[in-house]
């Protein structure tokens, strides 16, 4: 028996990196998986491969930024699974402009899926958590909410996009508390994904250098290991070696 065995997870920016990981963990550990994102057909072929290993996922086409759109991932949900344990608010999108480069279209895009998608994620299933009298949300953040500059490669947007997460976390997981709803952030550092690769990282070995960088900016402003409840410090991780089952 899993970790997870019986409970029902959505999760988004499910087609690659971290969002894939996060659905193939998931279901090895018993959950059954809803896995969204606007790639529906890459998304689909991934979801093929998990229910070929015998574990329970579907796909759903899913645009975070649009109310209509997490309302219809919801109703199938329960109507499928019939209730929902588990919320990983994980996609994102990055553009590499800082404040002086980034036009307003930029910053809404950005700000509408990064931090606007959240919130739409959260309020679309708490009434739900709420009747189960329990649940969690993974809100994915980054190191950029943090400390910027270096961590959030020239996007301004990202990095106040990624600091909205932190704040919102916080504040729901203060206010539905009483409903035995459990609100974390994850704060990924330097993970080598197709984001970040579009972001001009172009290896693994060139993601190491930056995160030595990082981690000594983080050292200088939080001392590294402090921990901000109810902020979980998800850092320097691989994809592959998930460890957001710890906020659950």
């Amino acid at each position: 028996m899993g970790r997870l065995t019986g409970k029902v997870a959505i999760i988004t920016g499910a087609a690659s990196g971290m969002g894939l990981a996060g659905i193939q963990l998931f279901a090895r550990e018993g959950a059954k998986v809803v896995a969204t994102d606007v790639a529906i057909e890459a998304l689909e072929e991934q979801v093929k491969q998990i229910v070929a290993g015998g574990w329970e996922a579907i796909a759903l086409k899913l645009d975070v930024s649009s109310p209509e759109s997490w309302n219809a991932v919801v109703e199938e949900t329960v109507s499928k699974f019939g209730k929902i344990d588990i919320l990983v608010n994980n996609a994102g999108i990055h553009m590499a402009k800082g404040i002086l480069e980034a036009e307003l279209e930029d910053w809404d895009k950005v700000m509408s899926i990064n931090g606007t998608g959240v919130w739409l994620g959260m309020k679309a299933v708490i009434p739900y958590m709420q009747k189960n009298g329990q649940g969690s949300i993974v809100n994915t953040s980054s190191i950029a909410a943090i400390i910027g500059g270096i961590a959030d490669a020239q996007g301004a947007a990202y990095s106040a996009s990624k600091g909205s997460v932190r704040s919102l976390t916080k504040h729901g997981a203060q206010w539905f508390a009483k409903d035995n709803i459990r609100v974390n952030s994850v704060h990924p550092g330097a993970v080598f994904t197709g984001m970040v690769e579009k972001a001009g990282i172009k290896s693994q070995v060139e993601m190491g250098r930056i995160t030595k960088i990082l981690l000594h900016c983080l050292h200088m402003l939080v001392n590294l290991w402090i921990l901000l409840t109810p902020t979980c410090f998800w850092h320097l991780m691989n994809p592959n070696s998930l460890q957001v089952l710890s906020c659950l």
